[in-house]
């Protein structure tokens, strides 16, 4: 079982630091195959919302391969995807979902964001629909290079927002993360706009995991727990979230 090297509070958030990404994984993949089952045996099935991008990638595998999870009882939605992207495109996150989650897993249902949508504000309340049809028990997330969540980069961050789903601009900063994690050949080859669940959809869950390895998110782990609570780091208003636990490795602590 793997066991942190740290532990500490900031205001609300619970934090967890392990010496490796492979650690990191296990334990919070782990803690999330405890809660969905307290969860069955609490009230049948569950719904939860997943995150996609590169830093995802290891804990999704590991969660899927524990094997205690029961799928078929399970409800899955995702957080952003491009607009105009259709669903096979290697960039797609409903792609990205259905090669690392549902392909595998089985799912009771997965909801897709559907990107391609001929009218993306008329799917963007579609997609509210779904959310507000149940609770959601479990949001698993990451922070963004530029502190975002989901596709709500500072520019377009709202703490209280009111809608669930909207249509964004993405900056610069987060297209060159898209390109630099491989999903892209150029900053110009990446879409102007996604569709993202907002930040206070995202924080409506019970319970949130928030998975953030490696170097390159230290700047931004440093911002959210050590800087303001402001949009200019949206994932500062974790620090709020009393539901959420978040896990890093030794590379993304390595500026605090």
């Amino acid at each position: 079982m793997a066991q942190p090297i740290k532990n500490f509070v900031v205001e609300s958030l619970r934090v967890r630091v392990y010496a490796t990404q492979d650690q990191l994984v296990q334990d919070a993949a782990r803690e999330v195959e405890s809660y969905l089952q307290q969860v069955f045996m609490a009230q049948g099935r569950a719904a939860a919302i997943l995150a996609t991008g590169n830093s995802q990638i290891r804990f999704l595998q590991q969660l899927v391969n524990l094997g205690g999870v029961d799928w078929s009882r399970i409800t899955l939605f995702h957080m952003d995807e491009y607009l105009g992207l259709s669903a096979d495109h290697p960039a797609s996150f409903r792609r990205y979902m259905r090669e690392r989650v549902a392909g595998l897993a089985q799912p009771k249902v997965f909801h897709y964001l559907e990107g391609d949508a001929w009218l993306p504000i008329k799917e963007c309340e579609r997609y509210a629909q779904l959310l507000r049809a149940q609770p959601i028990d479990l949001c698993c997330l990451g922070i963004g290079e530029n502190g975002h969540l989901a596709f709500n980069d500072p520019a377009v961050a709202d703490f209280n927002d009111a809608r669930s789903v909207k249509i964004v601009r993405l900056d610069d900063a987060c297209k060159r993360q898209q390109v630099g994690e491989g999903y892209f050949p150029s900053l110009e080859s990446v879409p102007s706009y996604a569709l993202t669940l907002t930040i206070p959809a995202l924080c409506a869950a019970k319970k949130m995991i928030c998975i953030v390895p490696e170097k390159r998110k230290a700047e931004a782990v440093k911002a959210a727990l050590q800087g303001p609570i402001t949009v200019a780091c949206p994932g500062s208003i974790l620090r709020k979230q009393a539901q959420c636990l978040l896990f890093l490795d030794s590379e993304s602590a390595s500026l605090l």
